[in-house]
């Protein structure tokens, strides 16, 4: 006999797999665009910090809090070549930051229709 708790837990472990099977699909997808994204932020933020005589671990730390809009201020480029540089940054920022929810979304829509479908072909057993 199967308690409702038990009926819960399993609905919810097999929608977490199904979310994470098509998050994983979509992103084996999208990944040129994500890896291209990846490689401006980068390439850009090695840059500046080549310019600004900054350490690889700094250079890094500044591209992502830069690139995600979070901008501590802790690191600041004083050379106007690497100012110029944070636009590149903080665009590809913007576009990875909309490809993951756009990833996300889809993978749970298509989870939900998985699931719908599941239901059904139980439900037609039944």
């Amino acid at each position: 006999m199967t308690t409702k708790i038990g009926t819960t837990f399993q609905s919810s472990t097999r929608m977490r797999r199904l979310f994470f099977a098509a998050l994983f699909n979509q992103i084996r997808i999208l990944w040129p665009i994500f890896s291209g994204v990846l490689i401006v932020m980068l390439g850009a933020g090695s840059i500046i910090g080549w310019i600004e005589g900054w350490g690889i671990g700094e250079s890094v730390y500044f591209t992502f809090v830069t690139g995600l809009t979070i901008g501590y201020g802790d690191l600041a480029p004083k050379d106007t070549i690497a100012r110029i540089l944070i636009v590149p940054i903080g665009l590809c920022g913007i576009v990875l930051t909309g490809l993951v929810a756009a990833v996300s979304v889809q993978a749970l829509d298509a989870a939900g229709r998985a699931r719908a479908e599941q239901d059904d072909l139980t439900d037609t057993r039944s």
